[in-house]
């Protein structure tokens, strides 16, 4: 028996969770915030070879990750790493930054954000994504109702300084869907 208030047991076997479908840069929610009382969410994502997220900042969660396969990138601020399996960082809110992967193969890491609940900004992003159809060389944030999205989960996107460096370093593809 549980303490009162407790979160129940969450069981996710390997190669469970809701998958989303982002390009370049998938996310499978693990723990959902509103299965924990939204104290932590628990999101994979892989990455493939070239992928690059866009820059952008949270107001409202820190994001910690430890990196499971590959080589992976992470900037944030001015503060710039690549980690390999059992790497582990911390981005906290208020800070721009970017990840992607910085190896010649897919790459994967666990992401844990607290507090939980923006999960679901994949799982939306993913469908606007979907919904807005083919690219044409846009960049998601020119998708119809990007904006909108990203502003009801306190995200800023940018493109600092940095980010051309980093891309042409690690020969990396900005995020287009």
């Amino acid at each position: 028996m549980g303490t009162a208030g407790a979160p129940e047991v969450r069981v996710v076997p390997p190669g469970g969770g809701e998958q989303v479908t982002i390009p370049g840069f998938g996310a499978v929610l693990k723990i959902r915030g509103s299965d924990v009382g939204g104290e932590v969410a628990i999101v994979e994502h892989p990455f493939a070879v070239g992928a690059i997220t866009a820059p952008h900042l949270h107001t409202r969660e820190d994001e910690h990750s430890i990196v499971l396969e590959g080589r992976i990138g992470f900037r944030s601020d001015e503060q710039e790493v690549v980690l390999g399996p059992g790497g582990y960082i911390t981005k906290p809110r208020g800070q721009m930054h970017a990840m992607w992967n910085a190896g010649t193969t897919p790459g994967r890491i666990i992401e844990v954000i607290t507090p939980g609940g923006f999960e679901d900004y994949f799982r939306e992003l993913g469908e606007l994504l979907a919904a807005a159809g083919p690219s044409g060389g846009r960049s998601p944030q020119q998708a119809p109702g990007f904006a909108a999205l990203a502003a009801r989960y306190g995200l800023t996107y940018g493109r600092p300084g940095w980010l051309d460096d980093v891309v042409a370093r690690y020969g990396l593809t900005l995020p287009t869907h």
